[in-house]
This record gives C-alpha cells, sequence and structure tokens, in this order.
C-alpha cells in the first residue's frame, strides 16, 4: 500500500462516525463558499511556506490543501458556466445573451 494510501486510510479511520460507516474526510469543505475555501488554502499556505509545521501536521494540513483547491476549481468552473456574453446584432446593438466561450 503507498504511503498516500495509508494517510488517506488513517483520515478515513480518524473521521468515521461512531456507527462505523466511513465518511470521507474533508467532507467539510463540499459546504464552504469559494471566499472560505481560498481563504483557508492561503492560511495552509503560509504556515507550510513558513517551514514551522511539525511533519505528520504538514502532510494533514497539505491533503486538506488539495481538497480545498479542488473545491475551488469547481466553483470557479461553475461560474464560468453561469457566465453569459450579451450578444449583438449586426448594428451593434443587443439581441440577447448566449454562453460565454471559456478557453
Amino acid at each position: 500500500m503507498s504511503e498516500t494510501s495509508t494517510s488517506q486510510t488513517r483520515l478515513f479511520e480518524n473521521n468515521a462516525p461512531e456507527n462505523g460507516a466511513p465518511e470521507r474526510p474533508h467532507a467539510d469543505v463540499d459546504r464552504l463558499s469559494f471566499e472560505r475555501a481560498i481563504e483557508e488554502l492561503e492560511t495552509i499556505v503560509k504556515r507550510l511556506e513558513e517551514g514551522k509545521v511539525p511533519l505528520e501536521e504538514s502532510v494533514a494540513i497539505y491533503e486538506r490543501g488539495e481538497v480545498l483547491k479542488r473545491r475551488c476549481e469547481y466553483l470557479l468552473r461553475q461560474a464560468e458556466a453561469r457566465v453569459e456574453k450579451i450578444a449583438l446584432d449586426a448594428s451593434g446593438r443587443p439581441r440577447g445573451t448566449e454562453p460565454l466561450d471559456v478557453k
């Protein structure tokens, strides 16, 4: 078993509810707004850059940072999908909206 799998297993064990059903580690991240997730991610990056966090804690907060990063990316993709651009007719007047082509 890889070290990543081992640490993920530990996280599942540590976060399992009392009834024994496994719970996803960092499940609370799914409920965070973009602003809250990015704020927490920035705090984690700062702590890791300072280098004063013990190794085991560094690994744990790095893993949480990865989950927060994925949450932020997901929320950004959702926002991009909702953004629309104004479509103009031949005379330059607005004729409605259409999806924004984000590449």
